[in-house]
């Protein structure tokens, strides 16, 4: 006498979407950047929007250990809730049309512990038009080294 054998396809769907998780997260090891790829913003771009007038500059700030660039606010560490809520405490105020750029430098992208939680940060708020400085390498290699304005010039 021959045995039936019937699919359990929810149990088939869920053995994938184990399987699929799993390989994802070996595969890739870290959760997808929150930013895309139009949303970096290289660095000589912002070293001249410096020159616009202050009105149509976008508003940059700090959110690793030190601010440097000229007219970057510094909300401090973002990987810290003191760092993040200096970071919400500064946009208060900014229309969710203004373009803000953060950036931190410690590191590269790869490892910072600060530029994920500040992008999140800005989404969740609702900024439409949030960028994120392209540091790939860190403050000093791509933007110091560079000759770009710093904050006390």
């Amino acid at each position: 006498m021959k045995k039936k054998f019937r699919f359990n396809y929810l149990s088939i769907a869920g053995v994938v979407a184990l399987v699929t998780a799993f390989t994802t997260i070996s595969c890739f090891g870290q959760q997808k950047d929150p930013w895309t790829q139009k949303q970096l913003l290289e660095p000589s771009v912002l070293a001249s929007q410096l020159n616009l007038p202050e009105d149509q500059r976008p508003v940059i700030i700090d959110v690793g250990p030190a601010g440097v660039i000229k007219g970057a606010l510094a909300a401090g560490p973002a990987e810290h809730a003191d760092g993040i809520k200096n970071l919400k405490a500064f946009l208060k105020d900014v229309p969710k049309t203004k373009e803000v750029v953060i950036y931190c430098g410690c590191c590269p992208f790869t490892k910072c512990p600060n530029i994920r939680p500040a992008f999140n940060t800005l989404l969740s708020m609702g900024f439409k038009n949030s960028r994120l400085l392209d540091l790939s390498h860190n403050l000093k290699a791509d933007w110091i080294d560079k000759g770009y304005p710093l904050g006390d010039q």
